[in-house]
């Protein structure tokens, strides 16, 4: 059963200040998820969590990751810019792109970041970009085919097709890689993979630890290059639907502590320090979207019309993406009506769910859409002239405070020319 992260009595007090819809992050359980995780890899002496900025963009979320030790994952100018304006610089900032324009480069050298390459092509790139090959640099690597783990020890099967997936190296071209940027000047290299995502199994991270590696051991022999870091980039989960099963961290983190002491220790890499990449395990849990029941309609289905839309959410719309939904006051009443949850946007596509099953929902209720805090409000437009909202959060003391002001019909225009 999931429970929403606030009650119904502190929602209606929110709501006096914040009209709805908007996405509300619980600082308390990021604090704690991010202590939890860095727990988990405490083994490793070099360990960091570059949190994905993609996942949410905000920077009163990454001051707090800050705090609590992270470094920031970026892919775009407008996230390192976000990031050195909040504080981030050097080896706290990984930059992963593909397809990367040349001042993107540019700017992450300029901070210090460590940059992280996504194709053979760009060793080249790189060095008649900047003049230079930095002495830090990653690689990211795909090995093709279908990753597949088979049954889990959770019951759940993890599959995913690198093969299809157009970031990385094959295994000769980033062995080649490692070669040139070696002749060009580097002295310290990374490791880069993602061969699956949201995986809900603890064995996922220890098998992608095993490859990893493993080739690190085999890169070291042909090319002699000094790997120190391998990063093992996101795909650890959240349970989205309440009977799936969660990942338990501290099991990852000793699962990948016992590969590393199985292939790198007895190679003599036992400095190498591990990374991760995580958004949706750090954020997606600590997010609510919270919307108000503007409608009801009686038609050949049952309809529930919230005042948010896929402006705000779009992961349902998109690819039909589960969101659990509670109906704020009416936890513990039986789910024996039938409804789709629908916005405004003109698309029939725009359902936060299809044939939900909930209790009696009327006129004024509040619903909180789970596991938002994540993808969610990062990912809105402004299709149909619908605004995103604001972002609000939940501070570890009770109180709130506004993170992002919602959008006016003045910033949907600033960018109009009109004559």
């Amino acid at each position: 059963m999931k429970k929403p992260f606030v009650t119904l009595e502190q929602l209606q007090t929110i709501t006096e200040t914040y009209p709805t819809p908007f996405h509300l992050y619980d600082e308390k359980g990021i604090r704690e998820n991010a202590r939890a995780l860095k727990a988990a890899f405490a083994w490793n002496k070099g360990y960091t969590e570059y949190f994905a900025v993609k996942a949410t963009p905000n920077p009163q979320i990454l001051k707090i990751l800050k705090e609590e030790g992270c470094g920031v994952d970026c892919s775009s100018a407008c996230e390192l810019m976000m990031s050195e304006r909040c504080g981030f610089s050097g080896d706290e900032i990984m930059f992963s792109s593909n397809d990367t324009p040349a001042e993107e480069f540019e700017m992450a050298a300029k901070l210090g970041a460590t940059i992280n390459l996504d194709d053979l092509t760009h060793v080249e790139f790189l060095h008649k970009t900047l003049g230079y090959i930095p002495k830090k640099i990653s690689c990211r690597f795909n090995p093709g085919g279908v990753f597949q783990l088979g049954e889990s020890k959770e019951g759940f099967q993890v599959m995913d097709n690198p093969g299809d997936a157009k970031y990385g190296m094959t295994r000769p071209q980033i062995a080649e890689a490692y070669t040139r940027l070696k002749e060009l000047g580097a002295e310290e290299f990374g490791i880069h993979a993602f061969l699956a995502s949201n995986t809900l199994s603890n064995d996922y991270y220890p098998a992608l630890a095993r490859i990893l590696f493993q080739l690190a051991v085999e890169l070291k022999e042909e090319t002699g290059a000094h790997i120190t870091f391998i990063n093992l980039s996101g795909g650890v989960g959240i349970p989205y639907r309440p009977e799936q099963p969660a990942n338990d961290i501290a099991v990852i983190g000793e699962g990948v502590r016992k590969a590393y002491e199985e292939i790198l220790v007895p190679a003599g890499m036992d400095d190498v320090a591990i990374c991760t990449e995580l958004g949706r395990f750090m954020l997606a849990p600590y997010g609510h979207l919270v919307t108000k029941v503007l409608h009801q309609k009686h038609t050949y289905k049952e309809y529930v019309g919230v005042d948010a839309c896929a402006s705000n959410l779009m992961r349902p719309a998109i690819y039909g993406a589960y969101h659990h939904i509670t109906v704020m006051g009416k936890e513990d009443q039986p789910c024996d009506h039938k409804y789709d949850v629908t916005g405004s946007l003109c698309e029939n596509s725009d359902k936060f769910a299809i044939d939900r099953m909930l209790p009696e929902v009327e006129i004024g209720d509040l619903l909180v859409i789970h596991d938002t805090g994540a993808h969610g409000h990062a990912m809105g437009y402004q299709y149909n002239g619908r605004l995103r909202s604001a972002e609000v959060l939940l501070c570890e003391d009770g109180s709130t405070r506004l993170i992002r002001r919602a959008e006016t019909p003045e910033d949907y225009f600033a960018t109009a020319i009109w004559d």
